[in-house]
């Protein structure tokens, strides 16, 4: 039953809770486009950025990872993003990285998210989501995010 519920909030674009509309105002078009161009829904879209920058497009973490949706700068270069702080970019780039890992994992969006926050191999490697507690949580976040905004709805 929970794959139905991932594929739905997958495929089905458009809902945004209220409490994140007013943060990701700005990129809302932005987020539209992409939603749009690669299938993938708002919700994911804005649930990825609030979890990875909290909507901040000059974010950089202690990585190195840039902008809204905290692209790597070696896989920024690879899915051609030129400003990584350019929000209508990084985003272009983020979500069509999603895009990819959807494909890649069957569409199993919770493999899908740990493959972009702990990267592919990590999820292979492990056969699911690895055990690293920061990969989890952050699966979990955006998961708990999704579902509760569904129910809001």
């Amino acid at each position: 039953m929970l794959g139905f519920g991932v594929l739905l909030l997958t495929l089905v674009p458009g809902y945004m809770a209220s409490h994140v509309r007013v943060a990701n105002a700005p990129f809302d078009a932005h987020i539209k486009e992409a939603a749009n161009r690669y299938a993938i829904s708002e919700d994911v879209i804005a649930a990825v950025i609030e979890a990875e920058s909290r909507f901040n497009a000059r974010a950089v973490s202690r990585r190195g990872a840039q902008g809204l949706m905290q692209l790597m700068p070696a896989t920024a270069a690879t899915l051609g993003v030129r400003d990584p702080f350019d929000p209508r970019d990084n985003i272009d780039g983020g979500v069509r990285h999603l895009r990819s890992l959807m494909d890649r994992f069957n569409h199993d969006l919770p493999l899908a998210l740990a493959a972009y926050n702990a990267g592919e191999r990590a999820v292979l490697q492990n056969r699911g989501v690895p055990p690293s507690r920061e990969t989890r949580d952050y699966v979990s976040r955006i998961m708990r995010r999704l579902n509760r905004d569904r129910v809001k709805s």
